[in-house]
């Protein structure tokens, strides 16, 4: 089966059950394509050695899932594009990302905005796929949208990148290039392959360079929002 994810088609071999359901939204017309993913016997098992839940080390189907996730996210650099850990809000055609460690309040600030901003929508709520292309960066809706299944088969243009840290008094910074730069290493997934990974790094470094950047430090309140929606978007004060 040959399907369209970030403007790729991408030729899925032998999918599993898990694979095909989270794809379903995303099946191609296409005779063609642009790359073939396969998974081997030794890669479902390098999934099982590393799964660290010993309920699903057993639930062959499940490794499987993850083992094409993997092997699909090394090809992404050679065709100019990056997997993001974040949750993304799109607006007007625009995008906004937020990022943070797990339980920092990623996708409970992105719920702001929807709650404040009827128009909003979360874009995906756990990894999107990153585009750079001519100095742009194009965000797109994937499969993988994390356990609360925010997000949708669409893309948007990125322009800000917001960093979550949990906080009793709200205060935003905006970060240079370079600080942007640590703190995206970490959201960012890395292939093995060193072309891939040095390509990867090089997205990296361009996307910190080129879109604003910065550091919330918030609680759950209006007021959080407002500081991210002013900075991000610069239309804080029309809330």
């Amino acid at each position: 089966m040959i399907y369209e994810i970030a403007d790729l088609k991408i030729k899925i071999d032998d999918p599993d059950v898990y694979t095909e359901k989270s794809l379903s939204g995303f099946i191609s017309c296409s005779e063609t394509f642009d790359f073939d993913v396969s998974v081997s016997e030794n890669q479902i098992n390098e999934e099982r050695n590393s799964q660290p839940d010993v309920h699903l080390k057993n639930m062959r189907e499940y490794l499987k899932s993850v083992a094409f996730f993997r092997a699909l996210c090394r090809k992404l650099p050679f065709f100019g594009r990056f997997l993001l850990h974040c949750s993304v809000v799109e607006l007007g055609g625009e995008c906004y990302a937020f990022l943070g460690r797990s339980g920092a309040g990623k996708t409970t600030h992105s719920l702001l905005w929807l709650k404040y901003l009827p128009e909003a929508k979360i874009l995906s709520g756990d990894k999107p796929i990153v585009k750079s292309e001519n100095g742009q960066f194009t965000v797109y809706g994937t499969p993988w949208r994390g356990k609360e299944k925010f997000g949708y088969n669409g893309k948007a243009d990125l322009k800000g990148v917001c960093f979550i840290e949990q906080a009793a008094e709200n205060s935003i910074t905006k970060l240079t290039p370079s600080e942007a730069g640590e703190r995206l290493f970490s959201q960012v997934y890395f292939p093995n392959d060193p072309v891939a990974a040095a390509k990867t790094l090089e997205f990296v470094n361009e996307l910190a360079g080129k879109i604003p950047a910065y550091l919330l430090k918030c609680d759950i309140s209006k007021q959080a929002f407002l500081l991210s929606y002013s900075a991000l978007a610069g239309k804080g004060e029309k809330v």
